[in-house]
């Protein structure tokens, strides 16, 4: 009865019986939307995986998922991230689908996508949406979201005007696809590929090159194999290319926010991973590509030096050679045809971009389980530093005072931002790349020391610590810190430390009430209820534990 109701319902829409019996049913989930200007070429990329899944015998189905375009949606991406993560694994469950092509790439589409797709288990690839091309201004390189960055400080320092930010506005982002730095979404689009679930190299294709659309084509292909062999994620996932995506995200220098988002995938697939694993990796492997915020090149350029896989001949003594991926071979098939082509943009081993670490994991009285910062794009002479907090209470408490000419502050100060965590804020916005005071800013400073409980983006730089946990919204020490308090910041020994006597930080516990929630109902009240530190991975708890979801019932 259900297949004949399946069957009748497909002719409903005018296809032939011929169209779809006997072919296997593949979903092609699209991310895109008209206010996301990193996937506004993916309906072309859909119907290029449609002609692969034809061509190879399959029979095509697109449904749309959540779009989550970084810059547009507020307060953050990261709210809805497992949003789609629900979403996609209940597409997946709900419809009759064999497979699936995952289409998407901006910040958190990638790790949603995926972290749905391994909880459900069916065969599925990931279709990076592709950096956008280069951009310059003047002559000079202009890196989506760094450059955005230095801009505005110059502005605000008034060093360049308004007709130049103008200028800037039109020529910095110059087609669609996600930053041309080495961003988050860089960041995990080649994790994603590293972990074997991409065509092997996809993720370094620029959204605009003539390759991309045979990439998705491609991919929509072999999707339609991968039913036929039943190859799941569960399959390709194990420690062997977790380790493999751990090398490969330091050695690019990638985003801070992996440290949330590879966490969370690894997670979902029952793979043992912790913040230490990232620092361990960190310190034995150096950042080799030579990519904005960490160098000087951009993602084009890396594309033409060799992309990922040229990246990863530089690692191979640390990488499983014999992890799968998608194509049902082995990373050591994949690196057989790479090579590097630029040794500037791509390095060798004994001539990294910077000898700092991509990221260094702290701890301390003030971070008992952790906190990150990026040292390869931080100011080395911060990185062991002591200074007077100044703490603010939320983001409108630091746009309120941080220009007041009355605020007692200079640049050997600790901009200490708090209630931007996972719960408090809620969602964990990308704030923690806090700006600088405007008279500082005037007088030639561009870096402080900033700490938070918020994340900041990939593409953006400076000596902040990021992702403090617990999180000051749920009674982390940072609830407790008060402005002129000393803190000691000491990256090459792992600590973040507030100058307290215990005493005295007990008795501020014993005096601190959690701070109430703003939210009584819909989706956001679910979020605080349920979403786990950032040193878990900021999932919902509920999809993280327990059997999996049984198929539902069916007439």
């Amino acid at each position: 009865m259900r297949a004949f109701a399946h069957r009748q319902r497909m002719q409903q829409m005018g296809l032939r019986r011929e169209e779809f019996m006997g072919r296997p049913v593949i979903a092609i989930l699209n991310t895109w939307s008209d206010l996301s200007p990193c996937h506004a070429h993916l309906r072309e990329r859909a119907d290029a995986v449609k002609r692969g899944v034809l061509r190879a015998g399959g029979f095509p189905v697109e449904l749309p998922a959540l779009s989550l375009g970084e810059v547009m949606v507020k307060p953050t991406t990261m709210l809805y991230r497992n949003l789609l993560a629900m979403e996609a694994e209940e597409l997946l469950r709900q419809h009759p689908i064999d497979g699936a092509v995952l289409i998407g790439g901006c910040d958190k589409t990638g790790p949603g996508l995926i972290m749905g797709a391994v909880s459900m288990d069916l065969p599925v690839i990931f279709c990076p949406a592709g950096p956008m091309l280069n951009g310059r201004w003047r002559g000079t390189k202009v890196g989506a979201g760094t450059h955005t960055r230095k801009y505005w400080d110059e502005y605000r320092a008034g060093h360049i005007g308004e007709r130049d930010m103008v200028e800037i506005e039109g020529v910095s982002t110059r087609s669609p696809g996600t930053c041309n730095t080495m961003g988050t979404a860089s960041t995990m689009t080649s994790i994603i590929d590293a972990l074997g679930l991409t065509l092997p190299g996809a993720s370094s294709i620029p959204a605009m090159d003539a390759a991309h659309p045979r990439m998705a084509s491609a991919c929509g292909e072999r999707i339609v194999d991968m039913v036929w062999e039943d190859l799941k994620p569960s399959r390709i996932l194990s420690q062997g290319s977790l380790r493999n995506a751990l090398h490969v995200d330091v050695a690019l220098g990638g985003s801070t926010n992996a440290a949330v988002h590879l966490v969370a995938m690894a997670r979902r697939a029952g793979l043992a991973i912790d913040l230490d694993d990232l620092d361990a990796a960190a310190r034995r492997t150096p950042v080799l590509a030579n990519i904005f915020p960490a160098g000087d090149a951009l993602m084009e350029d890396f594309y033409f030096a060799g992309g990922v896989l040229g990246l990863m001949t530089r690692l191979t003594d640390r990488l499983d050679l014999d992890a799968l991926n998608v194509t049902g071979g082995t990373l050591r098939d994949a690196l057989a045809r790479a090579r590097v082509d630029d040794d500037d943009v791509i390095r060798p081993l004994d001539r990294p971009v910077t000898t700092a670490p991509a990221i260094a994991v702290l701890t301390g009285n003030l971070a008992p389980d952790g906190a990150v910062i990026k040292p390869s794009a931080a100011s080395p002479a911060l990185l062991t530093h002591r200074g007077r907090a100044i703490v603010f209470d939320g983001h409108a408490d630091f746009n309120k005072r941080l220009d007041d000419p009355s605020l007692d502050i200079d640049e050997t100060c600790v901009l200490v931002l708090r209630g931007a965590g996972p719960v408090g804020a809620p969602g964990m916005p990308e704030w923690g790349a806090l700006a600088l005071p405007k008279a500082l800013i005037r007088k030639g400073v561009r870096d402080m020391v900033r700490i938070s409980d918020a994340r900041m983006s990939g593409t953006h730089y400076g000596t902040c610590v990021l992702h403090v946990a617990p999180e000051s919204h749920v009674g982390g020490p940072l609830a407790l810190l008060r402005t002129g308090d000393e803190i000691v910041l000491d990256v090459p020994n792992r600590r973040l430390d507030m100058l307290v006597p215990d005493e005295e930080i007990a008795r501020r516990r014993a005096a601190w009430t959690p701070p109430p929630s703003n939210y009584a109902r819909g989706y956001t009240a679910l979020f605080q209820r349920h979403v786990t530190q950032a040193d878990k991975g900021c999932d919902f708890d509920f999809l993280e534990a327990g059997a999996p979801t049984p198929e539902p019932d069916i007439y």
